[in-house]
């Protein structure tokens, strides 16, 4: 349950969902915040504001979520696996296990999130003003206490007004945010150039990160109506931007220099794998135990490969069976774990199963199982193409 400075709260179609430690703060203080509106608003102290503040807390951080899961969703559905989802002190992210291939794939991912929650806001707008009117609707968005909006309705319109302050905020071209991913695909559309887009996306994505460190400061050194927590925020979310946008750009220094270089010409062509049609028996006593390592590739009488065997997977076939068992029987037929042998190096650069995994299957265009990439393979790639630039 805890791993990496985080909790795991669930898993819903294979993707973790975890928060991290810093997610409690940011809790924390929406609901102090909620709970004070509340007891303005309603004129009373007690459970019934706590409650509305709790939930405006939930509502507030499932609607991140879904957010997410918008990413994720369509991530998923253009072939790029998720490793997992975390909340955190800034909002959420979806660790996605490769980047896009295309821009319209990058422009859809990215896009994704943003529609999720602009139908959030519009679904609650649509109801809270069917309910109570527009007039009152917007007072209560506006935590105008004043109005006569009832709790639910007040949490409804904080909900739809906090999800479009969001919206507005996520859609500003400033890399890695997702205004910034969408700057990223038109580039790479309009270029042709994805190492190029990047550095064009990371560069406004460092005069955002700028802009907002010099607008905290501003609000700082001014004493404007802003609270000093609020300056404080945008200087932190500045520097995170700062440092994202930092990140790619040298990711795609280095990645320009072994933009040529492909999978086939650093992988190892001569992988062990196991014949699909072997049995459990024969595969624990001639490959496992001899090799003594964790997994193998499995490929089939044609040599295409079928997936990886586990030793765990193997050992809990009973004894009993084990001879009549065979290994095809047990593959994981997972497709993110392997790529074509003529893939760009440079595409793995941010592929999570490879850090996971240690390695990665190649396989040729029919899926004939032609070498295996490791991450010391791609590491030494890099040093060499550092060394030689």
């Amino acid at each position: 349950m805890f791993g990496g400075g985080s909790i795991t709260l669930f898993h819903f179609r294979g993707i973790k969902v975890a928060v991290d430690w810093s997610w409690f703060l940011v809790l924390f203080l929406v609901i102090l915040y909620m709970a004070n509106f509340f007891e303005d608003l309603l004129g009373e102290a007690g459970a019934t504001p706590f409650l509305l503040a709790v939930l405006s807390a939930v509502g507030f951080f499932g609607s991140i979520l879904l957010h997410e899961f918008g990413h994720a969703i369509a991530a998923m559905r253009n072939g790029i696996g998720i490793a997992s989802i975390q909340l955190w002190i800034f909002g959420g992210m979806a660790r996605m296990d490769r980047e896009a291939d295309s821009p319209s794939t990058e422009l859809k991912v990215a896009l994704a999130g943003p529609a999720v929650t602009l139908a959030i806001v519009v679904v609650l707008t649509l109801v809270g003003a069917a309910t109570v009117g527009w007039t009152e609707f917007r007072e209560a968005a506006l935590q105008e206490t004043r109005s006569d909006a009832s709790g639910l309705i007040a949490l409804a319109a904080w909900l739809a007004g906090i999800n479009l302050l969001v919206l507005v905020f996520n859609m500003l071209p400033a890399f890695p945010m997702d205004g910034g991913r969408v700057a990223r695909a038109v580039a790479w559309w309009r270029t042709g150039d994805r190492n190029g887009a990047t550095r064009f996306a990371a560069n406004l994505g460092r005069f955002f990160g700028y802009l907002f460190i010099a607008g905290g400061l501003f609000m700082l050194v001014t004493d404007s109506v802003f609270t000093s927590f609020g300056a404080i925020w945008l200087i932190l979310i500045g520097m995170v931007i700062n440092g994202s946008a930092r990140g790619a750009a040298m990711q795609t220094a280095i990645t320009r220099r072994i933009g040529n270089v492909r999978v086939s010409d650093v992988m190892d062509r001569e992988p062990v794998a196991i014949p699909g049609d072997l049995s459990v028996e024969r595969a624990l006593d001639e490959y496992f135990l001899r090799y003594r390592w964790p997994w193998f590739p499995v490929v089939d009488a044609a040599h295409r490969f079928l997936g990886l065997v586990e030793r765990d997977r193997a050992d809990e076939v009973p004894e009993i069976s084990r001879a009549s068992s065979h290994v095809s029987d047990l593959v994981d037929h997972d497709q993110r774990l392997f790529v074509r042998d003529d893939t760009p190096l440079d595409s793995l650069l941010s592929n999570q199963n490879l850090r996971h995994l240690g390695a990665l299957m190649a396989v040729d265009e029919e899926g004939h199982l032609s070498g295996v990439i490791t991450i010391e393979q791609v590491g030494r790639a890099l040093r060499d193409a550092t060394a030689g630039g």
